[in-house]
């Protein structure tokens, strides 16, 4: 490589907390949890049925911010997949045989 360099495939992963999570990820993550842990104290645990409920907080933002292969985690793929269904579908074809004045050449 003549004057190049490679950057290695991980070097993101030095950015991220533990090498997974964004600020945004622990934040989330952190506060269902204490919003689970508050209903638990104020309801207490009862039937099973009860305690899931008390704790879907907490399931729900584990299952956001957990890993997803080609993702950073569910809570970006989910965000990828809004952004495509909502975004711009008419693509503009700027290849080689596009001219400035919008037609294309025959």
């Amino acid at each position: 490589m003549e004057g190049g360099y490679l950057i290695p495939a991980n070097s993101k992963k030095g950015q991220l907390i533990f090498n997974y999570f964004r600020p945004i990820d622990l934040a989330l993550f952190g506060g269902s949890i204490g919003i689970s842990l508050l209903l638990l104290v104020i309801f207490g645990a009862g039937e099973l049925w009860q305690t899931i409920l008390l704790l879907l907080p907490a399931i729900i933002g584990a299952f956001l911010v957990a890993p997803v292969p080609h993702h950073h985690n569910m809570m970006v793929f989910i965000g990828s997949i809004y952004r495509f269904i909502t975004g711009r579908r008419n693509y503009v074809w700027k290849g080689w045989c596009y001219r400035e004045d919008g037609n294309v050449k025959q």
